[in-house]
C-alpha cells in the first residue's frame, strides 16, 4: 500500500503520516492518484463566507481530504440561511448563532482526517493579510470586489503564489475566478488513462508513418508524444519517445526513420504524458480583458455579458450600500446604466443585454439553491487542481446563469417575488411564491440513493420540494447499505450509519436540513419483479421521476416506465470528473432509450483464454476463474443436489444411461471434494501448477515458437504473446500469496475451518512440502484461436463414453467410502466483494492476474488498479456529483412550470479540462404510418373491451377508432396473430382472454401492433403500443 501525509482522525490535531485510508478514499484515488492525494493531504485551506456556495465548496474540499481548512464568516443565522445553506438549523438562527459557529462542526463531521477550524475575524480592505501565507489556496465567497483583488493581489505577489479562487452567485448569475500564478505546473492536464496500442506497421521513410492493429483509433493529438516497446525489426524504437504529427484517426507520422531497420513485426506504443504550465494574471487586469469559458454557445456572448453585469453590480452596491430590491424597476435601470459604463471600459466585451441586466436586478437578493452545488462543485475541482497540480485548470473565468428559469416568468407582479420572512425568500426572489408553491406540492420518485441521490435530497431539501403540508411528498428506494467508501461522496452518511439503509438514512438526515418535507424512504429495487409496488396506478401519482442511479439498463427500465406513464424523468451520472444530464419531458423530447451507446468491447474467449495481449486480459482472466470456481460451480452443485436426493439415486439413473444436466461436473466436484484445511492447500498447489505452468506448456507443444500461419508470417506475433512456464517457488511471496488465497476460498466454500497460525509460510511448507506434483505430458487438444468463438456452455458439452464410464466408476467409489452425506451435498458459494480486504478475494484476483502476467510478459498492474477493473469501478469524485445534481435540480423547476422545448437544456462536462457544454435537449421524432396518422414514443393508443372481446373485434377496434388496421400483433415475445403462421387465422375467433391468459387482476394488457405498407414488398410498419382493457369499465392509471 502506498504512503501519503494524512492527519490521523482526531477531532483536534492530528499527526502527520499514514497510509491513504484506501476504504474511504477508493473511488477518489482513481480520479485524483496517489501523487494528488498526497499532495492534497499536505495542504491547507481558507475559505471566506458560508452562505450557500461558500458551504457547498467546504463540503467538497474537507470530503475530498485535504489537510486542513480555515472556514470564516462573520454573518449571523437568518431564516433565510435556511433555504441556502444545508448545514444551518432551525434551533441556530432562533439562538442567532453565528453563521460560522452553527456549520463548524457539521463540515468537521464529514471527514475525521481533515483538520476544520473557525474564524469570525473582521476580513477587509483593511487587514494585515500576512495570516494568510500559511495557506497553499485561499477561496472567498460573498466578498467585494475590491476586497477579492486585494487578496488576489497579496495571494499572486507570494513566492510560491498562494492560489486564489472566488466565487459568487447572485440570483440566477454565478460567477468563478481562479490565478494560480504566472507559472503553474500541471502533471496531468487530462487525467485520461494512456492506451495501449498494438502497431500494425511502421514504414521505413521520412517522415516514418506508424498505423494501428486492426484500425484501433489511436486517439492522439499533434504534438503529443508516444513511447514504443517491444518492435521487432525496426528495436531503434523500443523506449523511445516521439513527438508524433496525426495523419489518420488510425495513423500519424513520428519523424524520420529511414535510417532505422526495417520493421518485422509487433510492437506497441503508449502516450507520454507531459507536464504543462499555464500562466494566470491577477483580476485586476482580468477584469478589463477576461479569458472566459463559454459553456453554451447558443449564447456565446452570455459570459462576457455576465461579467459586466456583475462588475457593475459591484458598483452598485458600493454607491447604495445594498442590492438591488427586488422588482424595482428604478433599479434594475440603475443597474443598466451602470453596466453600459462598465462595459465601456473593458477590452473584451459583448453587447449589454438588458434583459439578462434586468433579471439580474430583480433576483440579485435572492438564490437558486442548485446553481449553488452546480458552480460550488465546479470551483471546488479548482481547488482541488489548485492543490495538486492534477488537471487543467480553469482560465480564469467561468460564467452560468439560469436566465431560462426567469425568463416565463416576465410577465408576474413583482408581489410574487416578495420576501415573506420565511426559508424560502431567496428562492422566492427569483421564481416567484406561485413557483414555489409548484414545488412544495411536487409528488416525486427518485431511484438510488447513493452520491447523485444524496446531492439530490440535498436540493429538494433547499427547494421545498414534496411538503407535508402542502401534500407532496418524495418516494425515494435504494436497497443498498451504506459501505464506507460511500462516505467520500456520499455526504449525508456518516461513519455510525455504516451498514445501515442508505435510502432510510438518506431520508433522516434530509429532515434535519428541512423538518417539513414528506419522505417514503423504500429498500426495493426498481425493476420488473417490483412492479406490483411501482405500478401504473403508483407512476399516475407522481409529478417527476429521478434517477440516480449508476448502471445503464437500470436507466433503461425506469426510462421506460416514466415514458409508458408519460412522466418527466431527469436523469444524470458521473465518472470521474465527467458528468452528463438529461432531461425527458413528454411529448417534447427523445427518451434515454431513444439512443444507444455503442456495447462495451468484449474480449474475445480465445484472448481471455490462452492469448491475453494486456493487463486488463489477465485482470479477467483471474476474475473469471473467481467466479467460475468460488461463485458457481458451487451453485450449480448446490442446485442438482436439490433436484437429486441422494447420490445413490443419481448412480442408479446413469448405471440406466438416463443423462442427468450438470452431473459430470457436479461428480468431479464431489469425488475431489477436500475435507481438510490441508487437502485445501494442496488443491490451491495443484491449481497453481495447472494455470501458470501445464497451460504454458500445452501452449508451447500445441504452438512451438517457430509456428507459421498460412500466409507464411509467425504465428506468436503481436499481440499474440509466447507464455513462459512458471516453476513453484515458495519463496516468492506472489506464489505463496496465490496458494493461501486460493486454499483460503476453497476452504470458504467447502465449510472446512482453519487458524491463522495455518496461513504461516512455515504452516503451508510443511503440508507442501510432502506433495507430490505429477510430471506433465502434453497432450493432442484443439486450442481455440478463432476471435469470434463464444465460450462454450460446460453443461452442455458433450460427453465421450468413456468419460461417462470414468464419472460412474468415481460416483461408486463416493457412495462406497460413504463420503456422500447430507452434508457434502452442500457447498457455499461465494459473492465476489472487492472492497473487504480481510476476505482474500482480491487477493486472489492479484496474485492469479499478477502471475499470469508474468507468464506472458505482460506488465503486471498494482493492487489498486485490478481492483478497479476486476471490480468494475466507477470512479467518482464529491466535486462532480455535487455539479451534476444542481444542474438536474435547475432543470426540475423548468419541468415545474410547464416550460416549452426550447428552455430545456441537457449538459455534458468534465471538469478536469475544464469543459461545460449545455445543448438543447433531443426534439421528439413522429413516425408517419400515413398522411394522416403519425406517432411518437410518448403516444399510446387505447383499445376498450369485454368478457367476449376476440382478436378480431381488436382490430376492428383499432381500425374503427385509428383509421388502420393491424396487420400483426404481439404480446411481449407471444406473436398473437401474424398472418403468415399456421393457423393463426383461426385465432380471429378467439377471445382476448384466452390468447393473452391474464392473471385475475390484471386490467390491461399493452401489445405491440404493425400496420400494412402503403406499397407491397416494403416491410410492415411499426405503431405505437396499444393498451388493451380487458373490460370498458377499467380507467386508464388502474391496475
Amino acid at each position: 500500500m502506498l504512503t501519503v501525509t494524512l492527519p490521523l482522525p482526531d477531532s483536534n490535531m492530528a499527526a502527520d503520516s499514514m497510509d491513504i485510508d484506501d476504504s474511504l478514499y477508493s473511488r477518489q484515488r482513481y480520479v485524483l492518484g496517489d501523487s494528488a492525494m498526497h499532495r492534497m493531504a499536505q495542504s491547507y485551506v481558507f475559505l471566506s463566507g458560508l452562505g450557500g456556495v461558500g458551504v457547498e465548496i467546504a463540503k467538497n474540499i474537507v470530503l475530498a481530504g485535504v489537510k486542513a481548512v480555515t472556514v470564516h464568516d462573520t454573518k449571523l443565522c437568518e431564516t433565510w440561511n435556511l433555504g441556502t445553506n444545508f448545514f444551518i438549523r432551525e434551533e441556530d438562527v432562533l439562538s442567532q448563532m453565528k453563521r460560522v459557529e452553527a456549520v463548524h462542526s457539521r463540515i468537521a463531521a464529514l471527514n475525521p482526517y481533515v483538520q476544520v477550524s473557525k474564524s469570525s475575524c473582521v476580513l477587509d480592505e483593511g487587514t494585515d493579510l500576512s495570516f494568510l501565507k500559511k495557506y497553499q489556496c485561499v477561496i472567498l465567497t460573498e466578498a467585494s470586489l475590491a476586497l477579492q483583488k486585494k487578496v488576489n493581489n497579496f495571494c499572486h505577489s507570494q513566492e510560491p503564489p498562494i492560489k486564489f479562487i472566488s466565487c459568487d452567485v447572485f440570483g440566477i448569475c454565478t460567477r468563478v475566478f481562479c490565478d494560480f500564478g504566472e507559472a503553474f505546473e500541471v502533471s496531468d492536464p487530462t487525467g485520461e488513462e494512456p492506451k495501449q496500442v498494438f502497431v500494425q506497421n511502421i514504414t521505413q521513410d521520412n517522415p516514418g508513418v506508424v498505423t494501428c492493429l486492426d484500425n484501433q483509433a489511436h486517439g492522439l493529438q499533434t504534438g503529443q508524444s508516444v513511447v514504443f516497446r517491444e518492435v521487432y525489426g525496426m528495436t531503434e524504437l523500443n523506449g523511445a519517445c516521439r513527438q508524433i504529427t496525426v495523419l489518420t484517426p488510425y495513423s500519424f507520422a513520428i519523424g524520420d526513420t529511414s535510417r532505422l531497420r526495417p520493421y518485422a513485426h509487433g510492437g506497441f506504443f503508449v502516450q507520454v504524458k507531459t507536464p504543462r504550465t499555464y500562466s494566470f494574471e491577477r483580476m485586476e487586469k482580468q477584469i478589463l480583458d477576461p479569458t472566459v469559458l463559454i459553456p453554451d454557445f447558443s449564447k456565446s456572448e452570455a459570459p462576457l455579458q455576465i461579467h459586466a453585469a456583475l462588475l457593475a453590480l459591484d458598483s452598485f452596491q458600493q454607491q447604495h450600500g445594498r442590492l438591488p430590491a427586488t422588482g424595482c424597476l428604478q433599479d434594475a435601470e440603475v443597474l443598466v446604466r451602470l453596466t453600459d459604463e462598465v462595459n465601456q471600459t473593458l477590452k473584451n466585451k459583448a453587447p449589454v443585454n438588458r434583459d439578462l441586466v434586468h433579471w439580474l436586478s430583480r433576483t440579485a437578493r435572492g438564490c437558486l439553491p442548485p446553481l449553488c452545488a452546480a458552480i460550488g462543485g465546479t470551483a471546488s475541482q479548482e481547488a482541488l487542481k489548485a492543490l495538486t497540480g492534477k488537471f487543467a485548470p480553469l482560465q480564469q473565468w467561468l460564467y452560468l446563469d439560469a436566465i431560462e428559469v426567469v425568463r416565463p416568468l416576465q410577465s408576474l407582479p413583482a408581489e410574487e417575488f416578495a420576501p415573506k420572512g420565511d426559508r424560502y425568500d431567496p428562492l422566492r426572489a427569483c421564481i416567484g411564491e406561485t413557483m414555489c408553491r409548484k414545488l412544495h406540492g411536487l409528488k416525486v420518485f427518485m431511484v438510488g440513493c447513493g452520491a447523485i441521490g444524496c446531492e439530490m435530497l440535498k436540493n429538494f431539501a433547499l427547494l421545498g420540494v414534496g411538503l407535508a403540508d402542502s401534500s407532496g411528498e418524495i418516494c425515494i428506494t435504494d436497497p443498498d447499505l451504506i459501505e464506507k467508501s460511500n462516505l467520500n461522496r456520499q455526504f449525508l452518511f456518516r461513519p455510525r450509519h455504516i451498514q445501515k439503509p442508505k435510502s432510510i438514512t438518506a431520508a433522516e438526515a434530509t429532515l434535519e436540513i428541512n423538518p417539513r418535507l414528506q419522505i417514503d424512504a423504500h429498500l426495493n429495487k426498481v425493476w420488473p419483479a417490483s412492479e406490483s409496488i411501482y405500478s401504473d396506478a403508483f407512476y399516475s401519482r407522481l409529478d417527476v421521476v429521478v434517477t440516480a442511479l449508476d448502471n445503464v439498463e437500470a436507466r433503461r427500465y425506469v426510462d421506460s416506465r416514466a415514458v409508458s406513464n408519460q412522466k418527466p424523468l431527469l436523469d444524470s451520472g458521473t465518472m470521474g470528473t465527467k458528468g452528463h444530464t438529461e432531461i425527458i419531458v413528454p411529448n417534447l423530447t427523445e427518451s434515454y432509450n431513444s439512443h444507444r451507446d455503442p456495447p462495451e468491447e468484449e474480449i474475445p474467449f480465445c484472448t481471455l483464454k490462452s492469448f491475453p495481449a494486456v493487463i486488463e486480459h489477465t485482470i479477467q482472466w483471474a476474475r473469471d476463474k473467481f467466479e467460475s470456481a468460488f461463485s458457481h460451480k458451487p451453485s450449480v452443485y448446490n442446485m442438482f443436489w436439490q433436484t437429486h436426493s441422494s447420490a445413490e439415486q443419481v448412480l442408479q439413473r446413469m448405471r440406466a444411461q438416463e443423462s442427468l444436466e450438470g452431473s459430470f461436473q457436479v461428480i468431479k466436484l464431489l469425488n475431489r471434494r477436500p475435507n481438510t484445511w490441508d487437502q485445501c492447500v494442496t488443491l490451491a498447489r495443484l491449481k497453481f501448477d495447472k494455470y501458470f505452468k501445464r497451460k504454458a506448456l500445452q501452449l508451447l507443444h500445441s504452438f512451438p515458437l517457430d509456428t507459421r500461419l498460412k500466409d507464411g508470417s509467425l504465428f506468436w506475433q503481436s499481440p499474440k504473446r509466447p507464455p513462459a512456464p512458471i516453476e513453484f517457488d515458495l519463496q516468492d511471496f506472489l506464489h505463496f500469496g496465490f496458494i493461501v488465497s486460493a486454499a483460503r476460498l476453497f476452504a470458504g466454500i467447502y465449510n472446512i475451518s482453519y487458524s491463522g497460525k495455518d496461513l504461516s509460510p512455515e504452516a503451508i511448507a510443511q503440508i507442501l512440502s510432502d506433495m507430490k506434483i505429477p510430471e506433465y505430458t502434453p497432450i493432442q487438444k484443439r486450442i481455440e484461436t478463432d476471435e469470434m468463438a463464444k465460450k462454450p456452455d460446460q453443461m452442455k458439452l458433450m460427453v465421450s463414453s468413456e468419460e461417462e464410464r470414468d464419472a460412474i466408476r468415481q460416483l461408486e467409489e463416493v457412495v462406497a467410502s460413504q463420503a456422500a452425506a447430507p452434508d457434502r451435498l452442500q457447498m457455499s458459494p461465494i459473492l465476489f466483494e472487492k472492497d473487504d480486504d480481510s476476505n482474500g478475494h482480491m487477493d486472489f484476483v492479484v496474485s492469479a492476474s499478477t502471475l499470469r502476467a508474468h507468464m506472458y510478459s505482460i506488465e503486471a498492474a498494482d493492487r489498486l488498479q485490478t481492483k478497479r477493473i476486476a471490480g468494475k469501478i466507477i470512479p467518482a469524485i464529491a466535486t462532480a456529483t455535487a455539479a451534476v445534481a444542481g444542474l438536474v435540480a435547475v432543470e426540475l423547476i423548468k419541468v415545474v412550470g410547464g416550460y416549452d422545448f426550447e428552455s430545456f437544456k441537457n449538459c455534458f462536462f468534465n471538469l478536469a479540462i475544464p469543459v461545460i457544454v449545455f445543448t438543447e435537449t433531443a426534439q421528439v421524432k413522429k413516425t408517419q404510418i400515413r398522411d394522416n396518422i403519425s406517432f411518437s414514443i410518448w403516444d399510446r393508443w387505447t383499445v376498450y373491451g369485454q368478457e367476449d372481446f376476440t382478436l378480431s373485434d381488436f382490430m376492428n377496434g383499432v381500425r374503427e377508432k385509428y383509421g388502420i388496421e393491424p396487420t400483426m400483433v404481439v404480446h411481449g415475445v407471444k406473436m398473437l396473430y401474424v398472418p403468415v403462421m399456421p393457423g393463426h387465422n383461426k385465432r380471429l375467433k378467439l377471445t382476448m382472454q384466452k390468447l393473452v391468459k391474464p392473471s385475475p387482476d390484471r386490467k390491461y394488457v399493452d401489445l405491440t401492433v404493425s400496420f400494412a405498407p402503403e406499397q407491397d414488398g416494403d416491410e410492415d410498419l411499426p405503431g405505437p403500443p396499444v393498451r388493451y382493457y380487458f373490460n370498458r369499465d377499467t380507467q386508464d392509471g388502474r391496475d
